[in-house]
């Protein structure tokens, strides 16, 4: 409907311009908005306060003229004018309800749209380092990422998902070095394990165990060669990075090419582990995209020359500094270490670099919140290297507070205390976890009730969604009990009959399912989806409650039952857009 009054006001704002009412070159961007009061009608548009200037009158003035030369349309049983100048549009009965048919006839594809007209977008999330599972912190993410796509796929946008393997760098090399420290410890070696390890007492060992199962003891090495003039640790007085650094360098010293053979186990299991973690979760990947792959292609070194040819980089007690400052970044960043070894911002620049040249027109990450100060330096090496920077939006989404009992759960990964992300899905199911997930806007603080996600109550927002579709799946149901058909065809023909308060909420509820999943695509705003599902679920709970569907009158019957049935088609069109099911029975 949205569509249509729009046309009829442009049709009026060229006549007003024919007439010397506007001015010619007059281009307003017409906003039709549905309006959140019925009193006030079905759409509103504050048209007449934007141009009011431009034509030399009051708002309200102009909103009598705009009026008066709209086109007539079926559609429109009459407008009238508030507060300032607002011009509000109601819609008549047969108009309204008519959604019920069209939801109907089209189903599953019902809400979809072409709002992107096939942009190529690329959106990348989670992106967890490999050195252990997934925590229900990356849980967010992946929830938002994931509905983030659904939506901006059903809005006409090529999406493609991917995950940035950080499978190069020092954490990888703790994780290696913490992995061999377990497998010596598992040959009875006495060999203390680095404070600065990855500590988990459960996939460490797991995957040392494997090491030993598959190998032996072919990368066993001596323990007093192993130790020899490392520093001391923290614990014992020592510097911990120090400890751990020169650890890594004596497992590449003594494993010599074997080294990598316990580097790629490590990371192939956990990779592994989290790409099946996801995929039950839900969340699906088009691309897996490896890190070291930026500096095995050169991609790293062109970039870093791209900017040396552009002149933005320059030297400085033996390193290599990009000028970010000169593009809005609150300092200069080195982008090739004293050592000649590339920074991790140098691959970020790679990275980035290569999400364009691969074609895609916009480009989404989805970090935490604690990457904000990497956005104003990517943003300027893309400028810097020629790149429009404002087709990559940086979404920063604050990682989820887990409670049990009313007592906050700690996390850490480093020390592996922390509930990981299938553990979570175990506890509360997936479709709950999805949901509580996205029900906040993704830079909000967001704690996560794990009682009231496990409860069977109206208080609990995704079990009370379900049930209003298992509701509608059940008076259907009892149709065949009470040898009754449901005629489709005959409801749609009576959807006149649909005019109680109930009714008409619902069907108005019903109509905006469009225009909620398009704003939520745009703007990457999963939330007011879930928070739309619960309005219409509230919606239909009360009219079921109000009225009977299965009456004597045939035609009530079947238009009531089209109306529930319609219902339930748009509740499982928005849960299946955040990866949530439409159970049948519960």
């Amino acid at each position: 409907m949205k569509p249509i009054i729009e046309d009829l006001l442009q049709q009026a704002v060229a006549a007003l311009q024919q007439q010397g009412v506007l001015p010619a070159d007059a281009q307003p961007r017409i906003q039709v908005t549905r309006t959140k009061d019925s009193s006030h009608g079905d759409f509103a548009t504050n048209l007449a306060m934007m141009l009011a200037k431009p034509a030399g009158m009051a708002p309200r003035e102009l909103a009598d003229k705009i009026t008066a030369a709209l086109p007539a349309h079926e559609a429109i049983e009459k407008t009238d004018i508030a507060g300032p100048g607002f011009i509000n549009f109601f819609l008549s009965a047969d108009s309204a309800s008519s959604v019920v048919a069209q939801i109907l006839d089209q189903q599953d594809s019902f809400g979809h749209s072409n709002v992107g007209q096939g942009e190529k977008v690329q959106l990348e999330f989670v992106s967890a380092n490999p050195t252990g599972p997934l925590h229900v912190g990356h849980g967010r993410g992946a929830a938002y990422g994931a509905s983030v796509a659904a939506l901006m796929r059903a809005s006409g946008f090529d999406v493609d998902c991917e995950y940035y393997v950080n499978d190069a760098g020092r954490q990888m090399n703790i994780l290696a070095t913490s992995i061999w420290i377990r497998y010596l410890q598992e040959h009875g070696a006495g060999i203390p394990f680095p404070s600065n390890g990855y500590k988990s007492e459960a996939y460490i060992y797991d995957i040392a165990r494997a090491l030993k199962q598959t190998h032996g003891d072919a990368f066993v090495r001596d323990a007093d060669a192993v130790m020899q003039n490392i520093p001391a640790d923290e614990p014992d007085g020592g510097d911990k990075e120090a400890h751990i650094d020169a650890l890594i360098e004596r497992a590449r010293e003594l494993l010599g090419e074997d080294y990598q053979t316990v580097f790629k186990t490590g990371l192939d299991t956990i990779v592994a582990d989290i790409r099946d973690d996801l995929e039950a979760f839900g969340v699906h990947y088009d691309n897996w995209y490896s890190e070291q792959s930026l500096a095995d292609r050169g991609l790293i070194e062109k970039a870093v020359q791209q900017l040396q040819d552009a002149g933005h980089v320059y030297e400085k007690d033996g390193a290599l500094w990009f000028r970010s400052t000169d593009f809005g970044d609150e300092k200069d960043r080195v982008v090739v270490r004293d050592n000649g070894q590339g920074t991790y911002f140098a691959s970020d620049i790679a990275y980035h670099l290569d999400k364009f040249e691969r074609g895609y027109e916009r480009v989404i990450n989805i970090w935490g919140a604690d990457h904000h100060g990497y956005v104003p330096r990517v943003k300027a090496a893309l400028k810097a290297l020629g790149r429009d920077e404002s087709k990559l939006d940086i979404l920063l989404v604050q990682f989820a507070i887990l409670y049990r009992g009313g007592e906050r759960v700690p996390m850490s990964t480093r020390s592996g205390s922390f509930v990981t992300l299938r553990e979570l899905r175990e506890e509360v199911g997936n479709d709950a976890a999805r949901f509580f997930y996205v029900m906040r806007k993704c830079e909000q603080h967001m704690d996560f009730d794990l009682d009231l996600a496990k409860s069977q109550s109206n208080d609990n927002p995704v079990y009370y969604i379900q049930y209003a579709h298992a509701r509608v799946c059940s008076v259907l149901a009892q149709l065949k009990d009470k040898q009754l058909q449901h005629d489709m065809a005959q409801g749609n023909a009576s959807l006149n009959l649909l005019d109680n308060s109930h009714e008409t909420e619902l069907i108005s509820k019903l109509a905006a399912y469009p225009e909620v999943v398009a704003r939520a695509a745009v703007n990457a705003e999963p939330h007011s989806l879930a928070h739309y599902l619960r309005e219409l679920a509230n919606l239909f709970h009360t009219y079921y409650n109000a009225h009977p569907f299965i009456v004597d009158d045939d035609a009530l019957r079947n238009a009531r039952l089209n109306l529930i049935t319609a219902t339930r088609t748009v509740i499982k069109n928005g849960l299946q857009l955040l990866g949530v099911s439409a159970p049948e029975k519960m």
